[in-house]
């Protein structure tokens, strides 16, 4: 029996309301703790962990360690077929259109060679890299492959942050002159960091210099955006041991100034907070926004006699969430000029990451740019 021409029409109809197909990604490293919050959902993937969302599949899972994986199989309720002992052997069976990459800093640069070559597109959690080196052998290696590299800060995806953002796109608050940012926790040991994790974030080879780069990265990251790409004239860090007994031979603390031709920044980087901490205070000639937590954020302009909390508009798909924005970015539906996520502006992070090492090991201020090395 013939459909008639009313199920043709249905038919065609449901079709074209198909549900899209989910980005196939494959995860490069288990050794970052910050997979977790990706594998499920958390302040990392506010739209949804991956096991729990349909807009993403997982192909795989590359690790050295089989029992690593095993332990995060166990734990997620993983399908063993997933694992993979490297990037090639995953890429062949699988093909994956990107990769989320949780292994050590250090790796970064090898990763994205390898994934470089195969066209595969990359997105790693913070910081792209810790030497200036690295992320120009990282940058060359997605321009001349035309892959995307982006890089994940779990404060892309903070409300508070975009409003204060907008608010000087605006010029609601004058042209910008100072940024505060602070970012920081009581300590990997003190808030119970596990192995793989503890080890190579305590390891100088792997993780450059303690807290001024695990959380020394988030400012240079922000000013960068909020100053549209430019790059400060100079950069002065001061760091300190409080704590050697438990971070021998890394920094603990870290104080970074960044001169701008036309402002200022100060990014405080801490393992020794009293209790998790991510803001960034913007101030411009004819007011402030400063940004408490991901979503409230305290605005006072000029005449005003206090400063106004409230709780910043949510964040509209792509700019949401990372999984969001990889898709939107791959699929060519915005571009990524000098957002957060890209690759020119972490470029940019990681020359202000190496020069406040510089800077705090010798001493003295550090002009940019750096040269190449």
């Amino acid at each position: 029996m013939k459909p008639t021409l009313t199920v043709l029409v249905l038919l065609a109809a449901s079709s074209s309301f198909a549900a899209p197909t989910p980005m196939k990604v494959a995860i490069i490293g288990l050794a970052h703790g910050h997979v977790d919050g990706f594998l499920q959902t958390s302040a990392l993937t506010p739209a949804g962990g991956i096991l729990n969302r349909p807009d993403v599949q997982l192909v795989g899972v590359v690790d050295p360690d089989r029992k690593l994986f095993d332990f995060y199989a166990e734990r997620f309720h993983l399908n063993p077929n997933l694992y993979f002992g490297s990037i090639q052997e995953m890429a062949n069976q699988t093909h994956p259109e990107a990769v989320l990459v949780f292994t050590a800093t250090s790796d970064h640069r090898r990763v994205v060679e390898q994934c470089a070559a195969l066209g595969i597109h990359v997105m790693m959690e913070k910081p792209l890299a810790f030497t200036y080196a690295d992320a120009l052998a990282i940058q060359t290696a997605a321009q001349r492959s035309h892959i995307h590299v982006l890089v994940d800060f779990e404060t892309s995806w903070y409300r508070s942050n975009t409003q204060a953002f907008n608010l000087l796109r605006q010029n609601a608050l004058g042209p910008i002159v100072k940024g505060v940012i602070r970012d920081g926790h009581a300590g990997p040991k003190l808030i119970n960091v596990r192995s793989p994790f503890l080890d190579w974030l305590l390891d100088p080879k792997q993780n450059g210099d303690g807290a001024l780069t695990d959380f020394g990265c988030y400012g240079p990251d922000l000013m960068t955006w909020v100053m549209h790409g430019e790059v400060p004239r100079s950069v002065t860090a001061v760091t300190k041991h409080l704590q050697p007994d438990l971070y021998p031979g890394m920094a603990d603390e870290a104080e970074i100034i960044l001169n701008y031709n036309h402002a200022i920044a100060i990014v405080q980087a801490s393992w020794n907070w009293p209790f998790s901490l991510k803001q960034m205070d913007v101030y411009g000639r004819t007011g402030y926004a400063k940004a408490i937590d991901s979503d409230q954020i305290e605005v006072r302009k000029a005449k005003e006699e206090q400063g106004q909390i409230s709780k910043a508009p949510a964040l509209i798909a792509p700019y949401d969430d990372p999984l969001h924005y990889l898709a939107a970015v791959l699929k060519g539906e915005i571009e990524e000029e000098d957002s957060v996520s890209s690759l020119k502006t972490n470029v940019t992070v990681t020359e202000i990451l190496d020069a406040a090492t510089q800077s705090a090991q010798t001493g003295t201020t550090v002009n940019l740019p750096l040269p190449l090395r």
